[in-house]
């Protein structure tokens, strides 16, 4: 899977989960969310670096 899918999974994954929080209070699901955006900010590094080095490749 590559690092844009995963991205999108985890993103998935954090709007279910904040859904549930927020609507229904579930207090796990605020520490689930809280760890897919984490999750999201150290993929969206890895995925500037590669699109980074893609485009001086071109």
């Amino acid at each position: 899977m590559g690092l844009h899918e995963q991205i999108v999974e985890q993103y998935e994954m954090y709007i279910e989960e904040n859904q549930k929080f927020e609507e229904k209070g579930v207090k796990a699901s605020a520490t689930r969310a809280r760890k897919a955006l984490g999750e999201i900010g150290k993929l969206a590094k890895d995925r500037r670096k590669e699109i980074q080095d893609k485009k001086n490749e071109m």
